[in-house]
């Protein structure tokens, strides 16, 4: 029986109402089905006479229960609870009611990750627009049911009443017992009027709170399918490793609960009954032994701002804006030149990344699954299609259903877990979890990549007249790929090669590099390998693969955090440069009116600002999030230990503007840990490196992990932070995971000049460099 079947056979006789949706469009639907093995396992509501819709996403009303099928997730943002809501008012219901099914390739397919901060300003207009559908097939049943127009009724808590007519009303229950309708998405099924809102707008409960306070929430790391073993990789010392050689298999047989030694090239995993059998058979002095040939070295850590300059290391370019900028610079009294550095950073969450697999010999006679995945991924459809090329099966085959895991604020290494443990179960037949340490976490996870920006720019007394921005990075984008298992480590270090480098930067290290301001501007991105390449021009991975620098990927705001920062920095420069007030210059630059709000909303704290002669000093700073979404302004309050060069961050407060908001409290949540994650990649992260191995693999160093510490802000170095929400019921909502962070460099750094004098130019701003720019 297929899975088109028994999705029919959970309508059929039940009496059910299903809207088709997706939250993709048209073409990314298409694209994302070829991606994902021509739509295999693809959940299809079929009627009673056969009709089915044309989405991969549905909205299912029954007598019981009102049920949303998503690919999006709840990555502990609270997306969940907002879409919820977006779905129960136009169904007018209560937020409980509501059952939301995430995350689940038997269930919904296809609708790209959970990402970009775009599921409440994609997701989230779909999804309101299928409920609008089903309200309106529920009304007709109602007015049929009534024999009366529709408009005599009026709706609420799920139950029509005839208005003026006390005692007549109908549950949605009773119109759904009978008959099984399946209705296509109506993009003119009519809204809520914003008007008429009861529960967007406002700050309902996060659903999924109760069971993570009285620890009865179900997480990833709590997934123990029945018979589960452990298993543990065996990494190389270096990305560059090779060659191995094993030895001590007799050691390792020895350990009790050991299970079995796996190799897929470099790939080296032990399994075991108990994590501890896995630890112990995995560890060279009591269990097995591998020898590694030292690969070639990354360039050095400390050549980085030269070497990613250099044109050697890029292999392509984006012009994404082409001002001719030149003939201004020349006839201009006032022209600045200046270079920025953004170190590598990491994911940083505080639990290390966890996988569960169950690969086993034959498929499910009834379901056709033969590999099942737990997995805290952001995107199922790519995990499944990578994982199935991973064990050379049908996409079909495999089964990745969505549990919450650690936070992950972009791509770290819950798909690389989930991998681990495929590999680790289809050699032993049995469900395998596997249980990353810090060390993997920190020395394994894909990072936030390394730029370098080359500015220039002109002033004159009636602003800043032109701008330059030359930005050099490695691609912010390498998540698993549904086409290529070599997007996975574990596939990686099998032999597999990754795809290609992308040959645009535009939506990856690049986001973020033009500014909104009305400036005359040239924008480039010289596009930087990670790994050695077929040709001087090439994209393409050769084997053996060998790393130039740390796999990269997305990490919270991709490339937009240093290109912010950046340019935030180096338009403060430009305003002192000029003599005008860094606040006034920004809004008399910005030509859209909701720009400029949120830069006017900071006047009240601008204006209060400290000044500089005690340590203490303010900056600004703003984006409009990939330059046409979100718009955030923030203030920040610094002081600065001119003994010490310890940097501390008092104050700040962000304005922001991301449209209609769904739940406000929801919203400031994720200003607020967009605050202190800024503050911390600002003031603190940078990962250490040597040779081809990460160097920065723990928390804290001590005799037992003697790695360099991976330094994060504590809760007392938490700033005080204040939240202007500019609502606008009347325009769409748009994402609001990321549009803060991008903000708080150039703020922090802004203020610690007009604390110091002194411009910081490369991050993070530690004691060290501070001093150093002090003389």
């Amino acid at each position: 029986m297929s899975v088109e079947t028994t999705r029919r056979g959970f309508l059929v006789g039940t009496g059910s109402l299903a809207v088709g949706f997706s939250f993709l469009s048209a073409r990314s639907a298409a694209a994302a089905d070829g991606a994902s093995g021509r739509g295999g396992g693809r959940v299809r509501v079929t009627a009673e006479d056969g009709s089915a819709g044309d989405g991969e996403s549905w909205l299912i009303l029954t007598p019981e229960t009102t049920t949303v099928y998503s690919g999006k997730v709840e990555l502990g943002t609270g997306i969940q609870t907002a879409l919820t809501q977006i779905v129960v008012e136009e169904l007018r219901l209560g937020v409980g009611d509501v059952a939301y099914v995430q995350g689940d390739t038997l269930l919904s397919v296809g609708q790209g990750g959970t990402t970009g901060s775009k599921s409440i300003q994609n997701g989230g207009v779909q999804l309101r627009q299928a409920a609008a559908t089903a309200f309106r097939e529920l009304l007709a049943r109602a007015a049929a049911h009534f024999r009366v127009p529709a408009d005599q009724l009026h709706a609420a808590d799920g139950r029509f009443t005839v208005k003026g007519r006390t005692g007549r009303s109908v549950p949605y229950a009773d119109l759904l017992r009978h008959g099984t309708s399946v209705v296509p998405l109506d993009e003119d099924a009519p809204l809520v009027a914003p008007g008429d809102y009861v529960v967007v707008g406002t700050a309902q409960p996060r659903v999924d709170l109760p069971g993570k306070v009285d620890a009865t929430f179900r997480y990833l790391h709590d997934i123990a399918p029945q018979g589960v073993l452990h298993g543990r990789v065996v990494r190389p010392p270096g990305r560059n490793s090779r060659n191995p050689v094993l030895s001590g298999l007799e050691r390792a047989r020895a350990v009790e609960g050991f299970v079995d030694v796996v190799r897929h090239d470099r790939f080296i995993g032990v399994v075991g009954t108990t994590e501890w059998a896995a630890q112990r058979a995995a560890d060279p002095d009591t269990g097995i032994t591998v020898a590694w040939e030292e690969g070639p070295a990354m360039i050095a850590q400390s050549e980085l701002p030269t070497a990613l300059r250099d044109p050697a290391h890029h292999y392509g370019a984006d012009v994404e804006v082409d001002g001719d900028v030149d003939p201004v610079f020349e006839d201009a009294d006032t022209v600045l030149s200046a270079q920025y550095f953004s170190p590598f950073q990491m994911h940083g969450g505080m639990g290390a990344s966890t996988g569960v697999a169950d690969v086993r010999t034959k498929p499910d006679p009834v379901t056709g699954i033969q590999a099942t995945v737990w997995s805290g991924t952001q995107n199922v459809t790519a995990l499944r299609g990578a994982v199935a090329g991973l064990l050379g099966l049908d996409a079909s085959r495999v089964h990745v259903v969505y549990e919450e895991a650690t936070g992950c604020y972009g791509h770290n290494g819950a798909d690389d877990a989930a991998a681990d443990a495929a590999l680790l179960s289809a050699a032993v037949r049995r469900p395998v979890r596997v249980q990353w340490t810090r060390m993997d976490e920190h020395g394994w996870e894909p990072l936030g990549g390394a730029q370098a920006h080359d500015m220039k720019g002109s002033v004159g007394p009636g602003g800043i007249t032109a701008w330059s921005h030359l930005n050099y990075a490695p691609t912010a984008n390498s998540r698993p790929s549904a086409d290529n298992p070599g997007t996975l480590l574990a596939g990686a270090l099998s032999g597999l090669l990754p795809d290609p480098l992308p040959g645009s930067s535009v939506d990856s290290s690049g986001r973020n590099s033009p500014v909104t301001y009305d400036i005359l501007q040239r924008v480039e991105t010289r596009l930087v390998r990670t790994f050695e390449t077929a040709g001087a021009d090439s994209a393409e991975p050769v084997s053996p693969l060998t790393y130039r620098i740390p796999r990269t990927t997305a990490l919270r705001s991709l490339g937009g955090f240093s290109n912010s920062f950046t340019n935030e920095s180096f338009f403060d420069e430009l305003a002192h440069a000029g003599g005008h007030d860094p606040l006034e210059l920004r809004i008399a630059s910005l030509p859209d009116p909701r720009a400029v709000a949120v830069c006017e909303a900071l006047r009240p704290a601008w204006r209060a600002r400290p000044g500089g002669g005690d340590g203490r000093g303010a900056g600004v700073a703003f984006q409009q999030y990939e330059v046409e979404n979100a718009y955030v302004a923030s203030y920040a309050e610094v002081r600065v230990d001119k003994a010490t060069g310890q940097v501390r961050v008092e104050r700040v407060v962000v304005a922001h503007d991301c449209g209609l908001i769904v739940n406000p409290d929801g919203l400031r949540n994720q200003i607020e840990g967009n605050v202190v994650q800024g503050v911390s990649r600002t003031l603190r992260e940078e990962v250490t490196y040597a040779a081809d191995r990460v160097t920065s693999v723990v928390w804290q160093s001590s005799d037992y992990h003697p790695g360099k510490q991976y330094e994060v802000i504590r809760f007392n170095e938490v700033p005080e932070v204040e939240v202007i929400l500019l609502d606008r019921p009347e325009q769409p909502p748009l994402g609001a995971g990321e549009p803060t962070i991008g903000t708080l460099g150039g703020a922090i750094g802004n203020a610690v000049f007009a604390a110091t004098g002194v411009r910081l130019r490369t991050l993070p701003f530690t004691p060290e460099r501070v001093l150093d720019a002090l003389g």
